[in-house]
């Protein structure tokens, strides 16, 4: 591609992502193809990706504060957890194979994708938790913070879901606190790429603008719109995240 136009591409990439990432997660499946695409080597556009989304997961994560949407304070146990649990997953892969996630993980999305359809209801409104939120904050930050960190796609519906199911948050209320997760993940992914000089910081800065702009108008969104505009769309990025993992992983 004529370099020219490599960069307004990466900033309407960003843009596009950035607000399909904070309505429903998956925006990774527009901005990974697209840096591949404009010739960045596999290893330097997993690193840049890492970069830009930073930007997005944290436009998002602070447009929910800001609003009131999510309560920081409530969310520490979590941040804590799962810096934790992304660094021992971003370590593990390093000295372990992950093809048992790959086999693994289409499948649980495909559950979530089932589930969903069964219950129409689903995070329409809050219901009473079933656990307490620290021991939640503590398995779940834990257990999608490895899993972000070792494997990743998908981690944004994983935590979106649970924080329905377990602590009772309609999804409108579960897309912003599953932000600030996803944000506290990719700081601990970005630092270990760009120790291992994986970012290309030119592109991802281009794409990372668009990933602001996207973020704030899906944000305002979401809590503009709520539950009924957030489900139908958090759905279809999880069967296009499931059906791109199975395409990957067998064909």
């Amino acid at each position: 591609m004529d370099p020219i136009f490599i960069y307004p591409v990466l900033f309407l990439a960003g843009i596009v992502a950035g607000l399909i990432d904070a309505i429903a997660g998956g925006g990774g499946l527009i901005t990974l193809p697209v840096l591949l695409g404009v010739g960045l080597p596999p290893h330097m556009a997993l690193g840049t990706n890492k970069f830009q989304a930073c930007f997005g997961s944290f436009t998002t994560s602070y447009y929910y504060i800001k609003k009131g949407g999510v309560s920081l304070k409530s969310t520490l146990p979590g941040i804590l957890f799962t810096l934790i649990g992304s660094a021992i997953g971003t370590w593990s892969v390093q000295q372990v194979n992950s093809n048992v996630l790959k086999d693994i993980i289409p499948f649980l999305m495909a559950a979530i994708i089932i589930y969903s359809f069964l219950t129409p209801k689903l995070g329409e409104v809050d219901r009473l938790p079933r656990i307490k939120p620290f021991i939640f904050y503590t398995a779940f930050g834990l257990l999608l913070g490895f899993y972000d960190g070792f494997f990743g796609p998908g981690v944004g519906s994983f935590w979106a879901i649970s924080f329905v199911l377990m602590m009772g948050f309609n999804l409108t209320k579960a897309t912003g606190y599953t932000k600030v997760m996803n944000f506290t993940s990719n700081i601990i992914s970005f630092a270990i790429f760009i120790a291992g000089g994986f970012v290309m910081f030119a592109a991802g800065l281009a794409m990372a603008a668009g990933q602001i702009l996207g973020s704030k108008i899906g944000a305002g969104l979401v809590i503009k719109r709520g539950t009924k505009f957030i489900r139908p769309i958090f759905i279809t990025m999880v069967i296009l995240t499931t059906l791109k993992l199975l395409y990957s992983r067998y064909f």
